[in-house]
């Protein structure tokens, strides 16, 4: 504790004698707001996204944080501790998976400081189990000093007895934790604490100097010689660069030197501000026909001749055209724009310049795979007033409808339209992480997509890969799961095979009813597992909320992922809830049967932001207890969501999806069956389409 009142007093002399600018905010060797090792009160902004990546002596430490909400946020950690356990059957360098929660209670305001508590390591192996209550200041635009109590790790050096024992004696001590993977409820803000505290100085534009009291000692790194500290005092010098990079070199205790990169970036904000699209064409008419015109001999289909046409110039098929009266019905498919609304703004802007100006409303079908989806209205006089508006999306949104297509029309539908044969060859890369031998490993090679689609909502597809370099089959760990080995043996799929069938199936799509989805499945349909899958969604279109339900029969295939099935099966299915809770964030509840046979429950949540990208988590509770399930406890994980277009700034509707999971074992393991309805209907829903509906003139 003797350091503390010194480093308070260098941190105001350095103040005094600085020409400071404005400050920029840190990232800490955990990856998340805070000084070298330590905390502070302060927050990302909202939504934002950091990675990190800290190196000192034997010790590196790979961190995701994402800014859940304004005020709280979740970080994901990978750490490689070398050497850590120096003898015994698990002897040798730890790699190790922690996740933290960080609330912020208190906005820092002109009298007073923020004010944070947060969880470290809160289901890990509990390396860097920490809890702490943190406050936050600045001090003019360039001084921002923190002090904070720890607990656990944070309570290394210079503990003193908890405070909260006045509320049970059961604060006084620590408990340990039990099992790798659990939550340590047990133990939080449990034993005794310690002070820590430190300073953030701004140097200049991009210079930054932090400094700090730390109450972690690294005890456990330095009893086996993994890291050679002598000092609480730890110092960093962080360097700025545009568009979100920061540098970082620190000393740790007085000897230890590391290294920092970081980079904060915002998902909501595409690289390419407006993008690279072209400009769609204006709403100028040029068409010569009247409504009545339409009625003589061949004049409907060379309309709808030119529509198919000028619509395939915007990535847009046409699956049906008429005309009744005023309105024109246009049933198509969107292959280009990640954002739906774009996809209808860009339909009626065709529209308008082909049909004579009599006929005033345009009833545009969204379909996918030829099932319809949804039918949005819209009036040509609307549009033309309002497009070039300061907000005119937003005043056409008041005036546009949203309505159910449940009824299969093939009226005025192109020669052209079906049969459908699509296919696509190019790389893939496969990845596997967390092995103890090493972390990461990958497969790549060739993969092709191929698919034919008869009539609407029957397709017959396949996803044939060719490995041609990678280690996946290099791994050398053997299951030692007491469960049917449904996941815990995917290392032998690696291993059996070389030209791969990853899916091969027959799917049909339909619509039972108004608001009702159907969706059936057979054949091999996916990797490890082939059968018959049957789902059927309820899904109203102006609600937030769906209802699913989903039937599989699933055998296990053989490990050259060819033809061949092995003797184990199962019957698997899960109720599903999915709800939006508005400002991007939805949630799902999936309960049923897994694959293994177990039974329970998953729960997703996800931020989506308008341009498609995605942060979610989910994590699983079944039947089978933490014992018996193996390393890890419970399944859990985080899922990215990237849509291609948002590296590109070219729309598409591809995207790079990847689950960050800390160990997959046999419980809780569901069938990962292609086209689940919820994510082929959300954005054709009312909700979706008004969210998106900002882009409709773009």
């Amino acid at each position: 504790m003797e350091f503390f009142p010194q480093l308070i007093a260098c941190v105001l002399i350095l103040v005094s004698l600085s020409s400071l600018q404005l400050r920029a905010e840190t990232l800490s060797t955990f990856g998340t707001p805070g000084l070298i090792d330590m905390p502070t009160a302060v927050v990302l902004p909202d939504g934002h996204v950091a990675v990190t990546t800290s190196m000192f002596e034997n010790n590196q430490r790979h961190t995701l944080t994402f800014q859940v909400l304004p005020r709280v946020y979740g970080t994901f950690r990978y750490s490689i501790l070398r050497n850590l356990v120096p003898t015994g059957p698990n002897s040798g360098d730890v790699f190790d998976r922690s996740f933290d929660v960080h609330v912020q209670l208190l906005e820092e305001r002109s009298n007073r400081p923020a004010l944070a508590f947060g969880l470290r390591d809160i289901a890990g192996t509990s390396i860097f189990s920490s809890e702490y209550v943190v406050a936050s200041k600045s001090i003019g635009p360039n001084l921002r000093v923190t002090g904070g109590l720890g607990w656990g790790r944070l309570a290394q050096r210079g503990s003193f007895a908890n405070p909260l024992g006045i509320l049970s004696s059961g604060f006084d001590t620590r408990a340990p934790r039990a099992t790798t993977g659990q939550l340590a409820v047990d133990s939080f803000f449990q034993g005794p604490v310690a002070f820590f505290g430190g300073a953030d100085i701004k140097l200049g534009k991009r210079l930054s100097l932090q400094f700090e009291y730390s109450s972690d000692a690294y005890d456990r790194e330095r009893s086996v010689g993994n890291v050679n500290i002598d000092s609480p005092i730890n110092l960093g010098l962080t360097y700025q660069f545009d568009q979100g990079p920061q540098l970082r070199g620190y000393l740790l205790g007085g000897t230890t030197l590391g290294l920092q990169f970081s980079y904060m970036f915002d998902p909501a904000k595409r690289p390419v501000p407006g993008g690279r699209d072209k400009a769609p064409v204006p709403f100028t008419h040029k068409a010569l026909l009247k409504t009545a015109d339409l009625g003589q001999p061949d004049a409907l289909q060379k309309t709808q001749a030119r529509l198919f046409h000028d619509l395939k110039q915007e990535g847009l098929v046409l699956q049906g055209f008429d005309v009744r009266g005023t309105r024109a019905l246009v049933r198509i498919e969107n292959q280009r724009w990640d954002v739906e609304a774009q996809a209808v703004g860009r339909a009626a802007r065709r529209l308008a310049r082909v049909l004579p100006m009599d006929i005033e409303i345009f009833e545009i079908t969204l379909q996918q795979r030829g099932v319809p989806h949804s039918t949005v209205t819209l009036k040509r006089s609307d549009l033309v007033e309002v497009a070039l508006h300061h907000d005119g999306a937003w005043r056409s949104l008041s005036r546009t409808r949203f309505a159910d297509a449940p009824d299969l029309d093939r009226t005025g539908e192109p020669s052209q339209a079906f049969p459908v044969f699509d296919y696509s060859i190019g790389p893939y890369v496969a990845l596997s992480f967390f092995d103890p031998d090493q972390p990461v490993r990958a497969d790549a090679g060739v993969q092709v997509n191929a698919s034919y689609r008869p009539s609407p909502g029957l397709t017959f597809s396949g996803v044939f890969r060719q490995p041609l370099i990678g280690n996946i089959d290099e791994a050398t760990r053997v299951s030692d799961s007491v469960l049917p080995r449904v996941r815990s043996d995917a290392v032998l799929y690696a291993q059996q095979s070389d030209f791969e069938i990853n899916e091969l199936t027959a799917e049909y799509m339909f619509r039972p009813g108004d608001n009702l989805f159907g969706r059936v499945t057979g054949g091999y349909l996916e990797s490890m597992f082939g059968g018959v899958s049957a789902e059927l969604l309820w899904f109203p279109i102006e609600s937030r909320l769906a209802l699913g339900a989903e039937l599989n029969y699933a055998r296990q295939r053989d490990f050259d992922m060819l033809l061949g099935f092995q003797g184990y099966d199962v019957l698997t299915g899960h109720g599903s809830v999915y709800y939006d809770l508005g400002n991007g964030f939805t949630t799902q509840l999936d309960v049923g049967r897994y694959l293994a046979g177990d039974w329970g429950a998953t729960f997703s949540l996800a931020r989506e932001f308008n341009n498609g990208f995605k942060i979610g988590g989910f994590f699983t509770l079944t039947d089978v207890p933490f014992s018996q399930f193996g390393e890890g406890s419970f399944d859990r994980g985080i899922t990215v969501e990237i849509p291609i277009s948002w590296f590109t700034g070219r729309s598409s509707r591809r995207t790079f999806r990847q689950v960050i999971r800390p160990l997959q074992r046999d419980g809780g393991a569901r069938l990962n069956v292609s086209n689940r309805l919820y994510g082929v209907t959300r954005d054709y829903r009312a909700q979706r389409l008004s969210a998106g509906w900002g882009r409709v003139f773009r």
